[in-house]
């Protein structure tokens, strides 16, 4: 099934794709920006880079709890297996 594009919709097309495509460049660049500041942050304090990203995207999805609860549940089932927890 072809769809089908008149003068007005191309207009709004290429409008869409034109800011579509600035949008993901800022928002590459951003990111580039937040995983070097990370990596800096990381060598100086010696926190691994993944520790200190998780931390952000907790903080940024406000979601602690789920990580909480996941952790709770990790322990009891190693606990309940007997397994080594250092």
């Amino acid at each position: 099934m072809a769809i089908s594009i008149n003068s007005s919709d191309i207009a709004r097309l290429k409008h869409l794709v034109t800011e579509g495509v600035r949008v993901k460049q800022e928002v590459e660049d951003l990111n580039e920006g937040l995983r070097e500041t990370v990596k800096a942050v990381a060598e100086e304090l010696e926190i691994k880079p993944k520790l200190l990203n998780k931390v952000i995207t907790i903080a940024h999805k406000g979601n602690l709890h789920v990580h909480t609860d996941e952790l709770e549940d990790i322990e009891a089932i190693l606990k309940a297996t007997g397994a080594r927890i250092i």
